[in-house]
């Protein structure tokens, strides 16, 4: 009770906090507009009238948070699941094609931390150029992604799922390689010691001794994962998902529909990072782990 307590009381003083701010910066950075409006409308508003009409425009610079919240329920809750509208739908579009490229990512990565730790040749060539890789925008390569495979015929799920994979792939690659290298000298001369062949080292000592640094790692390649997975939406003009959804918001200057997309898509986040969480406990207290 003390540990939730512990951990609850941090968290909503700091959700407390971001909220008052957000009003703050909403009442600032609706001001001018409104100010505009009321000078058309030959109108003086006091302030606290100001305010009010601040937190209440259809089309705010930076809507508050009570109007995402209601624009959030009334499109999660009130519109049906295979409405264009629902968020829930939206998000499901969006997490169907980041599943997949947080799949492929990860395979991929493990495929190459394996490499990289046992081939001495891979570690000095290939590991810079995928350092390299992170460093080109995503809004560069997401398009010329989405190109490529349409010239070839491949439209779709797969070409979000390859930016989600060109996300998610580098940091499940740096934490296998960490938790691969993890065990020490002592373990390995153990291992030499009782005449361990190289395929037993490995599956013995050096993936059990992995799984840690791999779920924290993979904790960061589902969230980058849908990163890519809206990105992937952005230039090809998709009708459905959470970055469709942007575009619309966008497009037609509803910021209250962006903002609550955005929230939208910081819960699937978050909910992606928690079920990783949980696998991965799940998966230490199979192997014998304790709890800390």
């Amino acid at each position: 009770m003390d540990t939730f307590r512990d951990k609850l009381v941090p968290v909503t003083s700091i959700l407390a906090g971001v909220v008052i701010l957000w009003y703050v910066f909403a009442v600032i950075l609706n001001t001018p507009f409104q100010r505009d409006l009321d000078r058309r409308a030959n109108e003086t508003s006091t302030f606290s009238q100001l305010i009010g009409k601040t937190l209440s425009q259809p089309k705010p610079t930076l809507p508050a948070p009570h109007q995402v919240a209601v624009n959030f329920f009334e499109n999660t809750f009130l519109r049906p699941i295979n409405s264009n509208r629902s968020l829930v739908y939206n998000a499901w579009v969006t997490l169907s094609s980041t599943l997949l490229g947080f799949g492929f990512g990860t395979a991929l990565g493990i495929i190459i931390a394996v490499g990289i730790v046992h081939v001495a040749t891979l570690d000095r060539s290939l590991m810079p150029w995928i350092i390299a890789s992170q460093t080109i925008p995503i809004l560069a390569v997401a398009p010329m992604i989405i190109v490529v495979l349409a010239a070839v015929g491949i439209t779709g799920l797969i070409p979000k799922a390859m930016i989600s994979t060109y996300l998610s792939f580098f940091p499940v690659t740096v934490g296998m390689v960490k938790g691969l290298r993890s065990p020490e000298i002592m373990h390995l001369d153990l291992m030499h010691t009782y005449n361990a062949s190289a395929s037993q080292t490995f599956w013995k000592l050096r993936v059990p001794a992995s799984v840690p640094f791999l779920f924290t790692s993979m904790k960061v390649a589902v969230a980058a994962s849908l990163v890519g997975a809206i990105v992937g939406e952005l230039p090809t003009g998709a009708v459905a998902g959470i970055g469709a959804k942007l575009l619309a918001g966008a497009y037609y200057s509803q910021s209250i529909d962006i903002w609550s997309a955005l929230v939208a898509g910081s819960i699937v986040a978050a909910l992606l990072v928690m079920v990783v969480g949980i696998v991965g406990r799940l998966v230490d207290r199979a192997m014998g782990g304790r709890p800390a």
